[in-house]
């Protein structure tokens, strides 16, 4: 199953047991205590496991036998606890930092499935306004109060940026020091795409003291920032 099919199959599952539930992001329980439906001796929370740990790379589809169970997962309570214990950390070690006093100290953040969420969570509006991540903003807001300045880059098309903007502020990111989005000519992969940038961020002066992605080619690469973490995504890779 491809990111798209994922987010229709999401959409579904989403009208099918959000009705009566107020209007915020993954309030969703599993099915399920575990949402497990092996196939040929597949573990679903064992394929995720290895989907995070980046020991599975390079995939396409969520296997059919797991798609229910990551549908669950994204629209319950374990991805909202996962999520938090990630950001928890970051903040922690934000809260860690001796910074630089020049205000060059940045934070780098993905956008899609990290800052904002695609899933289709509203069975009123559809494909709409993408919601903040909760834990995500949680962090933004920690990091604008410490000083840390905050670098979006994300790979929306730059033909994308009003509405981006517009999107980030109407949820809760009101400031930032840069919004980086591609340019219809890059055709380099992900990894090589938000490594280049970085190092442009770098070499104008700033200091990436974290950064934060869904993806792992949001955080590996070159000019990766002093620390990286990763959020949970186990619904699409990007290369």
């Amino acid at each position: 199953m491809g990111r798209v099919a994922l987010l229709l199959f999401l959409f579904a599952l989403t009208v099918e047991l959000s009705l009566g539930i107020s209007h915020e992001i993954h309030l969703l329980r599993p099915r399920l205590a575990s949402g497990v439906h092996p196939a040929s001796g597949l573990s679903c929370p064992s394929w995720r496991l290895a989907v995070e740990t980046n020991n599975i790379i390079n995939w396409e589809t969520v296997p059919q036998a797991c798609e229910s169970y990551v549908g669950h997962y994204m629209l319950g309570h374990q991805y909202r606890q996962d999520s938090r214990v990630v950001v928890y950390e970051a903040i922690a070690y934000a809260e860690s930092l001796k910074l630089g006093g020049d205000g060059k100290d940045v934070w780098v953040f993905d956008i899609d499935e990290t800052t904002l969420s695609n899933l289709p969570y509203y069975a009123e509006n559809g494909f709409g306004e993408a919601p903040a991540l909760p834990e995500s903003l949680k962090l933004y807001n920690k990091l604008v109060s410490l000083g840390i300045k905050v670098v979006f880059l994300t790979g929306k098309g730059e033909d994308e940026r009003n509405v981006t903007v517009a999107n980030l502020k109407k949820v809760g990111y009101h400031t930032w020091e840069k919004l980086i989005l591609r340019k219809s000519s890059d055709g380099s992969t992900a990894l090589v795409y938000k490594s280049n940038q970085r190092k442009k961020v770098e070499e104008s002066g700033y200091k990436i003291v974290g950064n934060m992605g869904d993806q792992w080619s949001d955080i590996l690469g070159t000019n990766t920032g002093n620390r990286t973490f990763k959020l949970p995504d186990p619904m699409y890779y990007i290369a």
